[in-house]
């Protein structure tokens, strides 16, 4: 499991800094056992393998107390997106219709002029810029996909004015 901390750092040269803990446990098995240990061994990597290869398609939004469904964009970042889950993030405000926080590490992109933006949309800005939208209008910017809420009702007063804090977390 990984967790993102985003801290804002006054009078850094860069508003935020993302500390990453991870919270992962492995096991070595010796394999010195015979064959029947080496297949069940083989058996359980094929196993998450096969975990490691199913797609999310839905996750869950939570801001303060309400939760919105998010359906993921059919791209490689949404998929390293949802590879990070869960994710608690210190959005920043930006133009009145936006909500924004950097990434520790770049993301697959497929950066692309959407031309319009739709209230609950989530993209990636370059690399490493997840936004999540509040409003709609027109822009000549490119994103890349990461997925949509699916209904954005009180998105707007759920994410408020300034700062605000987003969990990320696959749909439970």
């Amino acid at each position: 499991m990984v967790f993102l901390r985003v801290q804002h750092v006054v009078g850094h040269q860069w508003p935020w800094l993302c500390q990453r803990n991870d919270r992962t446990t492995a096991s070595v098995t010796d394999r010195a056992g015979g064959d029947g240990e080496e297949k069940a061994q083989e058996g359980e990597a094929q196993g998450t393998k096969d975990e490691e290869d199913a797609q999310v398609e839905q996750l869950e939004l939570q801001i303060g107390t309400e939760v919105y469904q998010v359906r993921l964009a059919q791209t490689e970042a949404a998929q390293a997106f949802a590879a990070k889950l869960p994710l608690t993030l210190s959005m920043k405000e930006l133009n009145g219709n936006e909500k924004y926080s950097y990434l520790d590490e770049a993301l697959p992109t497929e950066a692309e002029r959407v031309g319009q933006i739709e209230s609950g949309d989530l993209m990636l800005y370059g690399e490493d810029c997840v936004v999540l939208f509040y409003d709609s209008f027109s822009t000549n910017y490119s994103y890349t996909p990461l997925g949509r809420v699916e209904d954005a009702t009180g998105l707007k007063e759920a994410v408020g004015e300034g700062a605000v804090t987003m969990t990320f977390q696959e749909k439970g």
